[in-house]
């Protein structure tokens, strides 16, 4: 579902906030389903509680970047707008 409302939306980016434990599972998932439909090129990122070894792991695997708990909003909007002027 995340995937269809982002492609009927013409986003460029998809932000989750998982809390669940689950986000070995549901980051990877999205990422596949976005190459999947031909469009690998929209921005994961997202946050949570992740620990730091699965940040790692989830950057490898194309998750952007990742903000933990604490992370000043302002820094999530600079990053994204760093982020889409190289575009």
């Amino acid at each position: 579902m995340i995937v269809e409302a982002a492609l009927q939306e013409d986003a460029q980016v998809i932000g989750l906030s998982i809390h669940s434990g689950a986000h070995m599972t549901l980051f990877p998932r999205v990422i596949e389903v976005l190459r999947e439909k031909g469009a690998g090129d929209i921005v994961v990122f997202g946050g949570g509680i992740i620990p730091d070894d699965d940040i790692e792991e989830l950057k490898k695997r194309g998750v952007a970047e990742i903000f933990t708990p604490g992370a000043p909003l302002q820094g999530i909007v600079d990053w994204i707008n760093q982020r889409f002027e190289k575009r």
